[in-house]
């Protein structure tokens, strides 16, 4: 198995926003990431990812980019962005930027001059005529991902224009060689600058079937069929992987609807792999059916099926980029863990996805366990996902009550509160006196950073260790293969991963509730080492979420 920088990484995904404010106008910028970059080392990082910093309106949060050249004014400047990444590279951090290429924001120059049917712009996005007699019926029936329709009417230009997400985030044709062109050029605008790689944004999406044809899936997902993972999407991909062949780059694919089948498409080691790893969303499905707003409560037995799933089909043929959290998902230890149980289902969550084999990701405040924001009111929201999602659901026919509880458990907006630096007013985000862009969990003067530094038993100090065993039985827990035992227990998650040198016996509760620990006493070898817990002590029951992990050296 090839054995690669990328590979060994734990990353640490910043949400530019709400990490840290520098300069005390209540939003987080690149002054106040500078600030931080010890701490972020102190983790055992590797790298941070950054969700989009460039030029923005915001009205998908950065993912609405109006230029991909320049740094949002509200994050600071380009000299700022410079300094940030000389001051990662000093210490050892790579740096991963977010490509955003399936769709721009409508106010980019590019979307303007193709309305207003610039030649050379003309076509650089999905444009079609009205049907019916008078011209007002959508082109197709297709859906946004973020849902509503798919289609929007533009007045200047006369037709309508094809967005799969928000109605101000129109998608690129990459059908047309000139907008592939641009890709390549921003692409290596930023690694001739010293940028290390990019996670790419819905990058399964950005073929779509020729003649848009109509779609016959459920309505809020109509037309998937005919743009996810398109007919091209190997060909374009393959020419942007060209241009990262010039560089020590590499590539993360976010990649809805995913399958470890298909998956090895574009990731399987060899001369035609076209991405590096992909983010996957099956093993965020454990609590719901596709998406977070549709809840069904966690099921354990579906979570160890996908892990299994990815794991074997994938080993010594592609890799995994392993995540529990990132900015589009709510908090895990609110969805797979326990807030009653904070720290211990942190912990067990922690040591679940770390031994793992593939790419680790953490987001900003998973590694302190923050959890989901307390909403009071429809007020509390702001992301146009939710309130999107809202709109849907009222044409079902839910009540405004029952669609709000949905909302507390599922938004985005849960994984976007400012991250909770020390128990200050603002919660050490921001400067006291100033006002925080977005609302701060009132657990910050207990849940916080200072006092999880001074706590020796406290969730980040895990974190560090768990990082630390990661790389140092690297063979065992980022190499090894994969072995799962107790498929169907609905409380238990216990795998072996077995490397050259090493083997890791990894013994989880996850639940609330006792469990005999005879159940798994069987799958621990004889003189095997424990080098990781979160409780002292195995006795004859596992108590609420414990772990154990057990070193056996061949």
């Amino acid at each position: 198995m090839e054995k690669t920088w990328f590979r060994e990484m734990t990353v640490f995904q910043i949400w530019p926003r709400s990490f840290k404010d520098g300069n005390g106008d209540g939003i987080g910028d690149l002054k106040g990431i500078l600030s931080k970059l010890d701490y972020i080392k102190s983790l055992g990082a590797d790298a941070i990812w950054f969700s989009p910093l460039y030029v923005s309106p915001q009205a998908d949060y950065g993912y609405d980019i109006a230029d991909y050249y320049n740094i949002n004014p509200e994050y600071g400047t380009l000299d700022e962005f410079k300094e940030v990444l000389a001051g990662a590279h000093e210490r050892g951090i790579k740096v991963i930027m977010d490509l955003v290429i399936n769709h721009t924001s409508d106010q980019c120059e590019w979307f303007k001059k193709s309305a207003a049917g610039d030649p050379q712009y003309k076509d650089y996005y999905i444009w079609r005529p009205g049907k019916g007699k008078d011209g007002k019926k959508f082109p197709n029936n297709w859906m946004a991902t973020f849902p509503g329709d798919g289609w929007t009417y533009n007045e200047q230009r006369g037709e309508y224009y094809l967005h799969l997400f928000a109605v101000e985030q129109p998608d690129l044709n990459h059908d047309n060689p000139a907008v592939r062109e641009e890709v390549k050029k921003i692409m290596r605008y930023w690694l001739d600058m010293g940028v290390d790689g990019f996670r790419e944004d819905v990058i399964t999406m950005i073929s779509k079937r020729e003649g848009l044809p109509n779609g016959v899936w459920l309505p809020a997902m109509r037309g998937m069929e005919h743009y996810m993972q398109g007919p091209n999407l190997k060909k374009y991909l393959t020419e942007y992987r060209q241009v990262t062949k010039d560089y020590d780059c590499m590539q993360v694919g976010e990649a809805p609807m995913m399958t470890p089948k298909k998956a090895l498409l574009y990731v399987s080691d060899g001369e035609d792999k076209v991405l590096d790893m992909m983010f996957g969303f099956q093993h965020m499905e454990a609590d719901c059916l596709f998406i977070s707003w549709i809840h069904t409560g966690f099921n354990l037995r579906k979570l160890k099926k996908v892990y299994n799933n990815w794991q074997t089909m994938l080993y010594n043929k592609g890799w995994n980029a392993n995540y529990i959290e990132n900015h589009d998902q709510p908090r895990n230890i609110s969805r797979y863990g326990s807030e009653k149980y904070r720290v211990e289902s942190g912990k067990a969550l922690a040591t679940m996805y770390s031994f793992l084999s593939g790419t680790q990701y953490i987001y900003q405040g998973q590694e302190i366990g923050m959890v989901d924001y307390p909403f009071k009111s429809w007020d509390d929201f702001v992301d146009v996902s939710t309130f999107s999602t809202k709109k849907l659901i009222e044409k079902l026919g839910f009540s405004d009550k029952k669609i709000f509880k949905m909302a507390k458990y599922a938004a985005r907006d849960n994984a976007r509160t400012p991250v909770q630096w020390s128990a200050e007013a603002n919660a050490g985000f921001t400067t006291p006196d100033a006002k925080p862009w977005y609302l701060i969990n009132p657990n910050y003067t207990e849940v916080n950073v200072e006092a999880a530094e001074k706590d020796p038993n406290s969730l980040l100090h895990y974190y560090r260790k768990v990082i630390a065993l990661r790389k140092q039985y690297k063979d065992a827990a980022i190499y090894g293969e994969f072995k799962l035992y107790l498929k169907g227990d609905k409380q238990l998650f216990v795998y072996d991963k077995i490397g050259e040198e090493n083997k890791l016996t990894v013994v989880i509760n996850l639940s609330e509730k006792e469990v005999n620990s005879s159940k798994v006493k069987k799958f621990i070898p004889e003189g095997a080492e424990e080098i990781l817990a979160n409780y002292e002590g195995m006795g004859d029951k596992l108590r609420p979420y414990e772990t154990h992990v057990y070193l056996t050296k061949k």
